[in-house]
């Protein structure tokens, strides 16, 4: 998730719904009819994972009940529902000034409540996951999976006991910091690197979590420190919401191709985040841009980034100044590019709805579009195996590892339904 001024208003789900019935209607005049029905059903087939959805952070603030359809957002049941998407990761978002404030292991407890509540609430439409045979039950049932990844370790920082704490409670990665340097981790968004990579403290952090079974996310923070990740892991890693820097050449939050590499060989995956910005270059230019004129307005009239002066503001920049979106196929070259370079068994998707504001492409506004994503895949040549595998399989299987690792440890693997001794 993107907690900064280049944050803008959500799409409404009207918006939504209309792009959406428009690229069906291009798909159809465009493409061969059976192309798109293709699409359907392999997105109704396959097992469908979303490594980051920030879903909690949203509810938390806007009181929003997403097992109902919804007029904001990125998410909601019914259009999950008609995306295919079995498996979206429930982002816990613990923003930088919060765990700075010492209050990030309460907001992270709240925000996991909240996906609690989301079963409670539509039993029959959620299910916790928090193992693998969790997920393939839960697909079996016909109930959509919520497992959760922390973004931002910093909770883990609370206490000695937080570990165990946040994998009781159900976590299953962790993006070791966010927008700042932490207590783990220096961050790619932040130029002073303190530790210079990971912290001590990150160091035994890393050991840690492959002693529970949580996979370590390597999202959001300082190459070094994603170098000193893969010496220290045992198990594979994750980049579970990233992309390419091949194309958006100089943004560190993104991946190079020798870490793409590197990340492969280490056998982890990269989920490839759908904001504009991740992807192409223009649109980075367009928000290093705003968040210039939006810092420079602050100041100036002395206001904070989410008062009703700068929304307004941000309003108004891009009436005057159209933000660039990127298209389904620009998803789809960072895709064809890291397949290229490592193979089609460690790329995923790590869509950042609900994590980028009005920066999403044209055509994969909401989790009802999946197919839209699904029918590039056919159009480019990928048979219905290697889609399965970017779609889910490949971050499944990656899982399962890092839970076998942990077992080889000396520890466990727990799951919502039962606990599963091995």
């Amino acid at each position: 998730m993107i907690w900064s001024n280049s944050m803008l208003t959500r799409i409404t789900h009207m918006r939504s719904v209309a792009l959406f019935a428009v690229t069906l209607l291009v798909a159809c005049t465009t493409k061969p009819v059976d192309l798109q029905q293709r699409a359907l059903e392999i997105g109704r087939d396959a097992v469908i994972v979303d490594t980051h959805i920030d879903v909690p952070i949203r509810v938390e603030m806007s009181g929003e009940d997403v097992t109902q359809a919804t007029v904001a957002g990125n998410f909601d049941y019914p259009r999950a529902r008609a995306g295919g998407l079995d498996v979206p990761f429930m982002s816990i978002f613990i923003p930088a000034s919060v765990d700075e404030a010492g209050g990030g292991r309460a907001l992270a407890d709240k925000l996991i409540d909240q996906v609690a509540g989301m079963v409670e609430r539509a039993p029959n439409a959620f299910a916790l996951a928090t193992c693998v045979a969790d997920v393939r039950h839960n697909v079996a049932a016909g109930l959509i999976s919520l497992p959760m990844g922390m973004e931002n370790g910093g909770p883990m920082a609370s206490g000695d006991d937080a570990p165990q704490h946040f994998f009781e409670r159900g976590i299953r990665y962790v993006t070791l910091a966010h927008a700042k340097s932490n207590a783990f981790s220096d961050s790619s968004y932040d130029h002073d690197e303190r530790w210079q990579g990971l912290s001590a403290k990150g160091k035994t952090l890393v050991g840690r979590l492959n002693d529970l079974g949580i996979m370590v996310d390597v999202s959001h923070i300082s190459d070094r420190a994603f170098w000193q990740v893969l010496s220290l892991s045992s198990a594979p890693v994750i980049a579970s919401h990233s992309a390419a820097r091949f194309f958006v050449p100089g943004f560190q939050r993104n991946m190079s191709d020798d870490m793409i590499k590197a990340l492969a060989e280490h056998g982890g995956v990269i989920q490839v985040n759908f904001g504009s910005s991740f992807l192409t270059a223009t649109a980075r230019s367009w928000a290093e841009a705003f968040d210039a004129e939006a810092k420079r307005f602050q100041a100036d009239q002395h206001v904070t980034p989410f008062s009703d002066e700068s929304k307004a503001f941000a309003k108004a920049y891009a009436t005057d100044h159209p933000f660039p979106y990127a298209s389904v196929a620009d998803v789809l070259d960072h895709i064809d590019h890291i397949v290229k370079i490592i193979g089609v068994e460690h790329v995923g998707i790590g869509s950042d709805f609900d994590g980028v504001g009005d920066t999403l492409p044209i055509a994969l506004k909401d989790v009802s579009m999946y197919p839209n994503l699904i029918a590039g895949l056919l159009q480019r040549g990928y048979t219905t195996r290697q889609i399965r595998l970017i779609l889910g399989e490949n971050l499944l299987h990656i899982w399962a590892q890092v839970e076998v690792e942990a077992v080889k440890r000396g520890g466990q693997v727990r799951c919502a339904g039962a606990r599963v001794n091995n």
